[in-house]
Order: C-alpha cells, then sequence, then structure tokens
C-alpha cells in the first residue's frame, strides 16, 4: 500500500534526496569512504557545507552582508541562543505571540533581558494573526514565527518595522518567495523543508551582533561559528548533506517560485475541500490559513476518531492533530506531491459520503 506522509516534522523528503543520501552512507563521491566517517575539517566536506551556505544565500537573494551558519540544537536552542547575542540585561525586544512556539521563545528570551509580547492572538485560540500592532522604538529588534505548526496559522505578509526583524522559519523556509533583506536574522530546524532533522540554519546579518556587554560561551557566540565557518565544534555531518542534496533539489526544481506555485495549488485544494464539505471545519481565519499546516477538526469526536482510524489503514501518516490541539493536521511542505493531498481529498469526499 502507497504511504502518503503528512508527517509535521521530520517530515518527507524528496525521493531522490533520499537515494543520493542513501548511496553516500555507503560511499561518499568516490572516495571510498561513508558520508558518515568522513572529517568534518576535510575537503570532501567543507566543499559540502560551503556550497550549501552559497544555496542559500542565492536561494535568498542576499548579498555578503549576511552570513549562513549550519548549528546543532534546533530552532529551539536559538530561542535562547538569539537574545544570548542581540539583547542586554537593560533592554527590551519585542515578540510576536501567535501560538505555542512564539510563547516559547518570548519566555527564554525574558531570562536575558526585558521582553513586551507587542501582538498576541491568545484571545481566540490562535486562530488568527494579529496584525494590529506598534513596536516600540527603543526596541532591540522584533521576533516572529512565521508560520505556526501546531495550530496552523501564516504570515502571508511580512511586518514592517523600524527595528531589526527576526524570524523563525522552521516550518515555511524555501516554500515561497520573499523578499529576505527585510530580515536581520533568520533561522529555521531543517527537518520540515530543507532537510533531515539534527541541523538548524541560521541566516544572520552580520552588522546586528557584537552590540552587547553580555559575555557569550564562545560556543553560542554567533561570530565565533562565523569565524570558524560552522566548523567551530564537530557539526551534524550527515544532516548538512542532506540539506546540501535537499537545496540543490529545490533550485533544480524551478527555486522558490516553483516551491510556491505548489504550496498554493496543495494548500487550496485541501481547503476548499474542508469548507465544501459540511462534516469539517476549520476555525483559522481564512487570510491566515497556513499553506504548510492545515489544521481543522469535525464536530463529531466519534466520527473524528473513525476519521483518523481510515486514515491509517489508508496509508495517510501523521494526520492526527499536534496533542494540545486535537483534531486533523495536514502538513503539506515542499517535497508532499500533489498526488498526496488528492488521495486525502478523495478520502475525505468517500467518508462524508458515507
Amino acid at each position: 500500500m502507497k504511504k502518503h506522509n503528512f508527517n509535521s516534522g521530520p517530515s518527507i523528503l524528496p525521493q531522490s534526496v533520499l537515494q543520493q543520501s542513501s548511496e553516500a552512507v555507503i560511499e561518499f563521491n568516490n572516495t571510498g569512504l561513508s558520508i558518515l566517517e568522513i572529517g568534518h575539517r576535510t575537503p570532501f566536506f567543507v566543499e559540502v557545507i560551503e556550497e550549501a551556505r552559497s544555496l542559500v544565500k542565492e536561494l535568498m537573494q542576499l548579498d555578503d552582508s549576511y552570513e549562513v551558519l549550519f548549528l546543532h540544537g534546533g530552532a529551539t536552542t536559538q530561542f535562547m541562543q538569539v537574545p544570548m547575542n542581540l539583547l542586554d540585561t537593560n533592554e527590551t525586544a519585542a515578540y510576536c505571540d501567535d501560538g505555542i512556539w512564539g510563547t516559547k521563545a518570548y519566555k527564554e528570551a525574558s531570562l536575558f533581558g526585558n521582553v513586551k509580547v507587542v501582538a498576541s492572538s491568545k484571545d481566540k485560540g490562535y486562530t488568527y494573526i494579529n496584525k494590529d500592532f506598534e513596536v516600540p522604538s527603543d526596541a532591540k529588534y522584533l521576533h516572529i514565527t512565521t508560520n505556526n505548526t501546531v495550530e496552523g496559522t501564516q504570515y502571508h505578509t511580512i511586518p514592517n518595522v523600524s527595528v531589526p526583524l527576526i524570524a523563525d522559519m522552521s516550518s515555511d523556509i524555501f516554500s515561497r518567495q520573499m523578499d529576505f533583506s527585510k530580515f536581520s536574522l533568520i533561522y529555521a530546524g531543517a527537518q520540515k523543508n530543507m532537510g533531515a532533522a539534527g541541523v538548524n540554519v541560521l541566516v544572520v546579518k552580520k552588522d546586528i551582533l557584537g552590540t552587547i556587554t553580555r559575555p557569550i560561551p564562545n560556543i553560542m557566540d554567533y561570530r565565533k561559528h562565523i569565524e570558524a565557518g560552522s566548523l567551530m565544534n564537530t557539526p551534524p555531518v550527515f544532516a548538512v548533506y542532506v540539506a546540501l542534496l535537499t537545496l540543490r533539489w529545490i533550485k533544480e526544481s524551478g527555486g522558490l517560485a516553483e516551491m510556491e506555485r505548489s504550496s498554493i495549488e496543495k494548500s487550496n485544494l485541501l481547503y476548499h475541500t474542508i469548507d465544501t464539505l459540511p462534516q469539517f471545519n476549520c476555525k483559522i481565519a481564512v487570510e491566515d490559513r497556513s499553506r504548510m499546516n492545515a489544521v481543522f477538526f469535525m464536530d463529531d469526536t466519534n466520527k473524528e476518531a473513525e476519521f483518523l482510524d481510515l486514515c491509517k489503514k489508508e496509508g495517510m501518516v501523521g494526520v492526527k492533530g499536534y496533542r494540545t490541539v486535537g483534531g486533523i493536521r495536514v502538513s503539506m511542505y515542499n517535497a508532499l506531491p500533489l498526488e498526496s493531498v488528492v488521495a486525502f481529498t478523495d478520502l475525505m469526499k468517500r467518508f462524508a459520503s458515507c
């Protein structure tokens, strides 16, 4: 039976990436060595990480005022590493709280300085993006989460602000075209749109660094990682290589323009199906619905459990909602083919007609 992988992360990878990475586990680039056993400072791996860094900047159309790092710890580590590098004890940072990850981010930041939550959608159960806010003129930066994996919301217009803009793009990075130069710092766990779990990509405008007085441990200091070319300590070699293969696949498939076109097609099909079947309902404000993670429900919880059981039987993997939200969640990352969404919507129609 064919499996349709809607996991929210770690998530589906392109078949070509799976093939190439599996071959590299046996032998990498005719070296006689596995990718798992090459030295991270050898020319073999340095070429990998340099190409990956270059592709990130190319896809984002960023100049040399930005640096790209591949770091351990995933995006969650950045909840504290960002303020550690950017926020002094007597300074204030602005945060938008549009879901669980934004909440975690501002709570971690509060350990390093003052935090002002300038916008929140908690009042309506995080079912929309609060766009009505002002950023204090003395704020060191504004932090947003561009896509909320758990709640199913997404920024479709990036805020224009007069302070450095910081973004957690873990679940929608490389899924659409945008002016990435609006951001002073972007971070993302790789395991949704750009590779396997185990590495975090960070894109930073270098001129925002070095402004705080607090000592920073070397391993947490972005400047030290820039100086070392992401090789300050042993990086997650295999995860970086899978990220490189995925970045190549994005470029070869048509770049961010094609990723966006495909994303719109898949999400439009799913949301149209939800909206036309009375058994299903999506509580998210239409203008803020995520193209990456559709979160929806059935009014009859018994029917919902029955539908989820049917999904398992039909090879629909990873569609149960997040534990704190419940319902149904369908993740539609870059590598998910349209045919999987077609199969899922056909199943919804079949179930609704019974």
